[in-house]
């Protein structure tokens, strides 16, 4: 009798269905991997938080909401993201690039608290390093996914809907 490796899983090298792109199934968790990766997405491009979140325009939420999804399900807020490697992220470098940026954006939000304006985060002197500390960890998971890490962040709706579509 042959024993397959893990080189013949079925999970490796194999992408099942897609959501919006990004593929479906092939992390257990990969809800929590979506709230993830469209809270660093937003957190990671300066236009869309100068010409969304500042300016107000709807559907999108603000940055509390952002950094919420990045770390409700998981408490990446209590615990690092090495624990979900084989669950929400796909190795050890995704989980510590995640680490640094919600490091990053925690410590501001504990400066300015989680109901200050958004100019307050935009204004933080440590804020274009948590923008770029979340921009290369959206780079590597959206890369990691498939997909194309320039397109613009979806709105919260979208979000809902590619979660519970599949």
């Amino acid at each position: 009798m042959t024993v397959q490796g893990s080189e013949n899983s079925s999970r490796r090298g194999r992408r099942s269905s897609t959501m919006g792109g990004m593929p479906l199934n092939d992390m257990p968790w990969w809800r929590w991997r979506s709230n993830v990766r469209s809270a660093l997405h937003m957190l990671s491009d300066p236009v869309f938080q100068r010409d969304v979140w500042l300016a107000g325009v709807d559907g999108y939420g603000d940055v509390t909401d952002a950094v919420y999804r990045l770390v409700e399900d998981t408490w990446l807020d209590n615990w690092s993201a090495e624990k979900y490697v084989g669950a929400i992220f796909r190795d050890a470098q995704e989980a510590a690039l995640v680490d640094t940026a919600v490091l990053r954006v925690l410590r501001i939000m504990h400066q300015v608290g989680p109901d200050a304006p958004v100019s307050a985060y935009l204004d933080h002197p440590a804020w274009p390093e948590a923008v770029r500390a979340a921009r290369e960890a959206h780079v590597r998971l959206t890369v990691s996914d498939g997909e194309d890490p320039d397109t613009p962040p979806r709105t919260l709706e979208v979000l809902r809907i590619m979660t519970r579509a599949a």
